[in-house]
């Protein structure tokens, strides 16, 4: 099922919403203008690896971007090819404006990333020794989802 709309209006402008779809098609047209987009280091800088935030891993110092710690959040808005960017953005149009709308733009902004946060925390528990790394707002997207489904049970 992929949704197309929801018929829940919102009172006031989803700015947030529209600010983190702005940032991961930003982050992605980066990507592909970046020629390691194309051998993959891109992703081993800047996604989540398992193995090396729990210190079981070490990257190359030539691939060394930004502190392990760090890539939890910055991993959140990459995407591994188009079609990944395009599902999870149609999922941010459709529902988290209402999210936003009703917990409010600050409240929203830092229930987005625990969300994120909580996702991919619960991955990298899944297999601390993964080498794989881990792009994507779906975690994040994953919690929008929940809330709507609590917020808004009988949407169709």
């Amino acid at each position: 099922m992929i949704p197309l709309k929801d018929d829940n209006p919102t009172v006031g402008r989803p700015v947030v919403t529209y600010l983190l779809i702005g940032l991961c098609v930003l982050v992605f047209l980066m990507e592909l203008g970046s020629q390691s987009y194309r051998t993959g280091e891109l992703f081993y800088s800047y996604g989540l690896i398992p193995s090396v935030l729990m210190g079981h891993n070490q990257l190359p110092q030539d691939l060394y971007a930004l502190p392990a710690y760090l890539t939890i959040f910055s991993s959140m808005f990459m995407h591994g090819g188009f079609m990944h960017l395009i599902g999870n953005m149609l999922y941010m149009w459709i529902f988290a404006d209402n999210i936003e709308d009703s917990l409010g733009q600050k409240k929203f902004i830092i229930f987005y990333l625990l969300s994120g946060v909580g996702a991919a925390m619960a991955q990298v528990i899944m297999d601390t020794s993964s080498q794989v790394p881990m792009v994507g707002a779906s975690g994040a997207i994953g919690g929008v989802l929940g809330a709507y489904l609590i917020n808004h049970p009988n949407a169709r």
